[in-house]
């Protein structure tokens, strides 16, 4: 299987803050942004990934990716409109 990766355009650091801090960040980038952007999210909150993969999907943009490192998570996402 070829794995394609995606180019990520910003990365949001929120590692040490607590919920809905990295959900917030996220919001703020995605605000930001430009549709086609890809943001990665760094979350040691556990709450985060369930939390932003919520409201990724319920605000209509894109999951990329969701993997756990080592002490925290990082989260891609595609901003779709």
């Amino acid at each position: 299987m070829i794995e394609l990766e995606v180019p990520v355009t910003r990365i949001v650091d929120a590692r040490g803050s607590f919920c809905p801090g990295p959900l917030m960040e996220l919001i703020r980038a995605i605000r930001e942004g430009q549709v086609g952007d890809v943001i990665a999210v760094y979350s040691s909150d556990t709450g985060s990934k369930t939390d932003i993969p919520k409201w990724v999907e319920k605000a209509g943009h894109r999951l990329v990716d969701l993997e756990a490192r080592d002490g925290y998570d990082a989260i891609v996402v595609e901003k779709r409109r």
